[in-house]
């Protein structure tokens, strides 16, 4: 009897398929561009550039292993690059002692992992959709400004990206002949392979090989990876963090984390799950830590989700999370083996293809764009400015103004958009939804449905809608308070008791109808169940008027006793 073989595994929540034919590819691919990409990123920001190469390696492979959004690639990106740098910077820390880069990495990884222990990837869900489109968007033109002059030979100028891609296009004459074929070659040819269906997982790859080799063989005057750094054939090493600077790196382990938690937060929507799981931001968060607490013991960078060489690896045919694993495993066979062969590899080329993906990734967000432009001025307009931050500003600074954004949005949307409504009986014993009545009407009853969060800036907003108590003696209101939350705001409770002493003043009465039981301790607690009385708060049944008949029985009661009682002084 043959055995079945096994195509699916379950870890603790973590579902590991086989590994597909095309994820073999896509690994090798991605595991090559990790080569000349983590180097260049690692030496812009003044590291050894080989940390920048070995981030590729235990990185990738502990985060693909672990991580809830399958296809994340775990690694070093040009933001967290920066960032690491200026927090060493600030510290008075060298950045290319060992010491001081595997204690920063190692902290980093501490701090994610803490955050996804205490599930604040929560917080991530207060990031509006407009503020995320605009911030992956920005990394987009971030990672192509990066390459602009690994692709032309020019190296842009300028104190922002959109400034430097201005004068990059400016200073056409200024590119290198040589270097501007090679990434154009690279580019076309990456076409063509993609336009044959069969090659298309293998684009990437064919354009890199066939191009390095075109290179080689013509002997061009390009830049290659080893005018950057020699690769060492050998594999990263373990490196004690000096524990002694810790003290001075707290504060910059937290923004370097927020900053790679924030770039790998935008990875989820671009790149859903293949195999049709959900993906879970805390469980990114943790499978981030774990990256960092094992790659920096091992000379590795403080790594993040990268949403370039993620879509490196989609674009190369990623299907299950192996693909991240088979390109750590890769880079480090490359490393080990052939790493002076590695070195060959023209940088036009990978500028090229990093233009590529960078343009992928922008046209992949066209339709979340023309959605937030179609929404409304103020999720455009939000969309806009984290764009125009996360070009211009420090990825820390963009980061902290987009959640100040999608807080203004949020509690703007808020206010906008609660209401009371009023509820109207029919001749046939059902409710019709109308305006609130401008003031109550003596001896009747009136029935409002309160929709909204009870948040402080929408209260004025409520307080309008509310009818005027004057001359309502005998008017009884009954307000539906089913979606208010457990704990309302304070104001909340304050605007209730005031606007019940006004009716009681004119001889009418509030009733409460649907009251969750979290809610009625706290009316008890804040005495104005005392002002209310007991009767008239009526708690929520499972019945869905179950409440509001109970509520109509004694607001009938109250309406027909209050006739017989003089208001109030």
């Amino acid at each position: 009897m043959r055995t079945p073989i096994l195509k699916t595994v379950r870890i603790r929540g973590l579902r590991l398929d086989r590994p597909a034919s095309s994820d073999f590819g896509s690994g090798a691919v991605t595991g090559l561009f990790s080569i000349p990409e983590g180097m260049a990123y690692a030496a812009i920001a003044g590291f050894n550039p080989v940390a920048g190469l070995y981030a590729g390696v235990v990185p990738a492979i502990v985060g693909s292993l672990t991580s809830r959004t399958v296809l994340m690639v775990t690694t070093l990106t040009s933001a967290i690059a920066l960032t690491s740098q200026s927090v060493l910077a600030d510290a008075g820390l060298d950045p290319k002692d060992a010491g001081n880069v595997a204690l920063l990495s190692v902290m980093v990884g501490a701090v994610m992992l803490l955050m996804g222990v205490l599930r604040l990837g929560a917080v991530m869900s207060f990031v509006s959709n407009a503020v995320m489109t605009g911030f992956s968007t920005g990394i987009a033109v971030q990672i192509i400004t990066g390459v602009l002059k690994d692709a032309t030979g020019y190296k842009p100028q300028g104190h922002n990206k959109l400034h430097q891609l201005g004068d990059w296009i400016w200073h056409i004459g200024n590119w290198q002949l040589a270097a501007t074929l090679t990434a154009l070659a690279t580019i076309a040819l990456w076409a063509a392979a993609r336009a044959v269906k069969r090659l298309e997982p293998a684009a990437l790859l064919i354009a890199m090989v066939t191009v390095s080799g075109a290179v080689a063989l013509l002997s061009a005057d390009v830049e290659l990876v080893r005018d950057i750094a020699s690769i060492p054939a050998a594999l990263p090493s373990f490196t004690a963090p000096d524990l002694s600077a810790a003290p001075g790196l707290l504060w910059g382990a937290v923004s370097v984390a927020l900053v790679a938690l924030a770039q790998a937060a935008g990875i989820a929507p671009s790149m859903p799950n293949p195999d049709g799981t959900r993906s879970d931001i805390n469980g990114d968060f943790r499978s981030q830590g774990y990256a960092n607490l094992t790659g920096g013991l091992f000379q590795a960078l403080p790594s993040g989700g990268s949403m370039s060489r993620t879509g490196v690896a989609v674009s190369a045919g990623a299907r299950t999370r192996w693909a991240g694993t088979i390109s750590g495993v890769f880079l480090a066979l490359v490393v080990l083996l052939c790493g002076s062969l590695a070195e060959h590899i023209p940088m036009p080329v990978i500028g090229g293809l990093i233009l590529v993906v960078g343009g992928e990734l922008i046209w992949g967000k066209r339709h979340d764009i023309l959605l937030v432009m179609r929404t409304s001025p103020m999720p455009a307009a939000a969309m806009t400015l984290t764009f125009l931050a996360t070009t211009q500003l420090p990825l820390q600074q963009a980061i902290v103004l987009g959640a100040v954004l999608s807080l203004l949005l949020y509690c703007a949307q808020a206010a906008r958009q609660a209401k009371l409504v009023a509820l109207v009986p029919t001749d046939h014993g059902r409710w019709e939804t109308a305006e609130p009545p401008a003031t109550l009407t003596p001896g009747e009853v009136t029935v409002l449905d309160y929709a909204g969060s009870s948040f402080f800036a929408e209260l004025p907003r409520i307080e309008a809608q509310l009818p005027r108590a004057d001359g309502a003696r005998g008017a009884v209101l009954i307000l539906i308070v089913r979606a208010l939350p457990d704990v309302p705001s304070s104001a909340m409770l304050k605007l209730l008791d005031r606007y019940a002493r006004e009716l009681t003043a004119q001889g009418g009465h509030l009733i409460l109808c649907g009251v969750q039981p979290p809610l009625a301790r706290l009316l008890k607690r804040s005495k104005i169940a005392d002002h209310l009385g007991e009767r008239r708060i009526i708690p929520a049944t499972k019945e869905l008027f179950g409440a509001l008949d109970m509520a109509l029985a004694e607001a009938r009661r109250t309406s027909s006793a209050a006739q017989d009682t003089p208001p109030s002084d």
